[in-house]
Parts: C-alpha cells; structure tokens; sequence
C-alpha cells in the first residue's frame, strides 16, 4: 500500500480521535436531558400555566354557586324629597268616611251651632304625616327555600364545569408533552445527521487527496479525480444544509423551553429495551382514561344540568323575606309603620317570557349529542391507539433489522477503498460505498426517532407519561 493513502487515513483517525474529546466539552455546558427539559417545560409553559389559570377561575365559580343556599341579606337606605308635606285634616278624615259626605256634613252643622268654623278645626287639629324629606334606612332577607332544583343544577354545571377544566389541562400535558419530544429528539436525530455527513466530508476529503496522488503517480485516470471531487463538494453542500436544519431545530426547542441560550441534548435516541404490552392493553387504559372522554362526560353533565335549570322554571319559588327598620323619622309615619315583619312569598310563573321550552329540548338534544360524539371517539381514538403501535413497532424491527446491513455497508466501504488504492476499482465505487454507509445510518437514526416520538404518542393517549423514561434503556 503506497505511503501517501496511509499517512492521510492515519491522520484521519487522529482527527476523529481528537474531536472525540473536544466535542462534550463545547456542548455539555448548556445541555439538558429529556427529565430536565420536560421539568422545564411543566414549570414554565405559557400552555399549562393558561390551563391552570382556568382550572382556578372555575374553582371559583364553583365555590359560587354554594353561595346560592344562603338568604339575600341587604341594607336598605333611601331619600326621598316630596313636592309637598303630607298632612291630614279632620275634614278630609270626615269626608273620607265610609257614608261620605253626610257625616261631614252633619259635623260641620254641629260644629257651627256651637260657633265654631270648619277652618278653624283644620287648623287647630290638622296632623303632620310627614315632612317633605323622608329617610329611611332598614335591614331586608330574602332567602329563597325552594327553586324547583335550579340551585342544585346550576352547581352541578359549576361541577362539571371544573371537571372540563382540569381535564383541558391534562390534554395540554400530553400535548406538551409530544410537542417536547419531538423537538428535543428531532435535535438529537439531526446532531446524528450531522455528523454522519462530517464524516461523509472527511473521508470524501482523503479519498479526493488519494485520487490527486494516484493521478499524479499515473496510476488512475484524471476522471477518477474530477468525480472524487464532485462528490466531496456535494458532501460539503449536504453538510452545510444539515447544520442549517439542526440549528432551526434547536432555536424551537429552546424556545419552547423559554431559554435565552441555545439548548443542546445529551440524551440521544434510543430503542427500549423494555418490550411493549400487548396492544389491547394500551387500548383498555385509554378508553378507561382518556382526558378527551372525561371532557365529554363532563359536557354531557353541564347539558343534564342546564335541561334540570330548564324544567325548574315550571316550578314555583318560595321564599322567606323579612325587614327590620333601622330608622324612624320622628312623625306620624315612623310611628305607625312596625319596626320589622316576616312572612313567605310564592311566585308560580304562567307565562314565561325566557324561552324556557326550547332551551329545555336544545340542552335535551346537546345531551344526546354528547353521546354520539362519545361512540365517535371511541372508534377514533382506537383506531389512534393501534395506528401509533403498529408504528412503534415497525420503527423497532426496522432498526434492529438495519444493523446487519450498516455492518455489510461498512465492510464492502472498506474492500472497495483498498481495492481503489490498489488501482481495482474506481473512484465511484469508493464514493457510492461511503454514501450507503451514511445512508443506512441515517435510515437507523430516522427509524430510532419514529420510535421515541410514537411511543410518546401512544404513552401520552394511555395516560403513561411516567413509564417513557423506563424505555430509555438502549441507546443509538
């Protein structure tokens, strides 16, 4: 073997060597874990915080609706300025009597005989009602004792209201969840990518400075130089567009974490050592779990509720009322109106103008809705479930399946670049061998991601978040 290929293939493996050690040194500083990063996205996302925020505005209005069961206690105060003073005058009482006008009559012909006018009895003996301001000030209950069940199910609807929210969240969870995964290992496939084509470049690179010396010696034509150099350039371009497409993918992902500098991975793809359960078990956990159903329970729980609201309109409302007066003008008014009182009041509504009717057959028909949508998502999400794990599946055996085919790709790249430094085959030989190599690991690398993202799919549908990590026994 000439001196020359071997001196350069032995300074590439230095090289190799040499970036072995420098590379975690640049990049372990500022990188993170898939635990670390998904305890960064629970903690900070502007999504869950949202849902949380949510979840808290229906725990208030939940806590609410207990208040419907307490009486209306209020304190009343007015002021009242009158045209004129109220007053009352023995004549007006005399006219006022039941026979009418007669017994005034007679009075006031009594009242002459004994030499006295009628106006000088309005004026003696007139009563002051009240002034013209009048104040009042008092304490009133009304405590409603029966709705016809309206506060029950509006605290039912409260309920189930706070049921949807919490259940919103959980859907955010997992999405953020998958949305994580994606991006961390989708940064992880593409570091992989990337230095599958830095290596593709480096040993383009000796195999073009081989080819110059070959020509130069006279042992292969020009040609054989010309293609090995075109190869090497489209090796740089495919590098270049690699770095580029691994950049984008890390500025998302350390957006999606809100981090100021660029995030690096340090956990890489891997293949789960850990078999997956039989199908039909993550079918099971899912319909059992699913916070998509639970929302539509809790949807067909507010419906149940609005059609109990509805019919309770066609029932009366009692209640117990009471007042208690605070303040008394010092007149006649003050002193014949009681200081308090109590009784039970009864409205019973004929005719309602609220569209009580319609409302009730339109929350009757939402409940039947509810329903349908259940028996769809049942179907759906099944269909999801199987979907996701025949995929897990396939990423796995296409993997395992691509080890024999990296290990024949690396050894015939190995004959074919001793037979081209022996003058035996040509440069082409050598190029497409090292670019199957890189294409069988970069098939492995995009099987190993299919794997990570769909089995965080299919663990997020069944509500087994916490066994992810359980899978990250093998690695790439």
């Amino acid at each position: 073997m000439p001196i020359a290929p071997l001196c350069s293939k032995l300074m590439f493996f230095i090289l190799i060597l040499i970036g072995s050690f420098i590379q975690p040194a640049t990049t372990l500083a500022d990188s993170l874990d898939f635990d670390t990063a998904w305890q960064r996205v629970s903690e900070k996302s502007y999504v869950l915080l949202a849902e949380q925020a949510n979840i808290e505005h229906a725990m208030h209005q939940q806590d609410a609706t207990w208040d419907m069961h307490l009486p209306q206690v209020n304190i009343n105060a007015g002021y009242i300025y009158l045209d004129d003073k109220i007053e009352l005058s023995p004549s007006a009482i005399f006219e006022s009597m039941p026979i009418g006008g007669l017994i005034g009559t007679q009075i006031a012909t009594l009242v002459q005989a004994l030499g006295i006018s009628a106006a000088a009895i309005d004026s003696n003996f007139t009563s002051k009602i009240s002034d013209r301001e009048i104040k009042t000030a008092s304490i009133g209950v009304l405590w409603p004792i029966f709705t016809g069940g309206r506060v029950m199910a509006a605290q039912d609807i409260a309920a189930a209201s706070l049921a949807e929210a919490r259940q919103q969240k959980a859907l955010k969870v997992y999405d953020q969840f998958e949305l994580l995964c994606t991006r961390y290992y989708a940064v992880s496939l593409l570091t992989q990518l990337l230095a599958t084509r830095t290596e593709v470049v480096e040993s383009l690179k000796i195999h073009l400075e081989h080819a110059k010396l070959l020509v130069e010696n006279g042992q292969i034509a020009e040609v054989e130089e010309l293609q090995a150099e075109a190869a090497y350039d489209k090796a740089m371009v495919d590098q270049e567009k690699a770095a580029n497409e691994l950049a984008i993918t890390q500025a998302a992902l350390t957006s999606l974490l809100q981090e100021e500098t660029t995030v690096t991975t340090s956990s890489r793809l891997f293949i789960g050592k850990k078999l997956l359960p039989p199908l039909d078990v993550f079918i099971k956990k899912t319909l059992a779990g699913y916070p998509g159903l639970t929302i539509l329970d809790a949807k067909e729980g507010m419906a149940t509720g609005v059609v109990k609201v509805e019919e309770g309109k066609y029932y009366p409302t009692i209640a117990l009322i009471g007042d208690y007066s605070l303040y008394e003008e010092d007149n006649l008014i003050g002193e014949l109106t009681p200081d308090w009182f109590v009784g039970v009041v009864a409205t019973i509504p004929i005719i309602d103008r609220s569209g009580r009717s319609g409302k009730r057959l339109a929350a009757k028909n939402l409940v039947n809705k509810v329903k349908q949508l259940r028996h769809q998502a049942y179907q759906d999400l099944t269909l999801l479930v199987e979907k996701n794990y025949r995929q897990v599946v396939l990423a796995e055996a296409e993997y395992r399946g691509l080890a024999s085919s990296l290990k024949l790709a690396e050894k015939a790249l190995e004959l074919r670049e001793l037979a081209f430094d022996q003058g035996l085959a040509t440069s082409l030989d050598v190029v497409d061998s090292r670019l199957y190599v890189a294409a069988v690991k970069t098939q492995r690398s995009h099987a190993a991601y299919s794997y990570v993202t769909k089995l965080a799919r299919i663990l997020a549908i069944s509500g087994d978040l916490d066994k992810f990590s359980s899978y990250q026994n093998s690695t790439l």
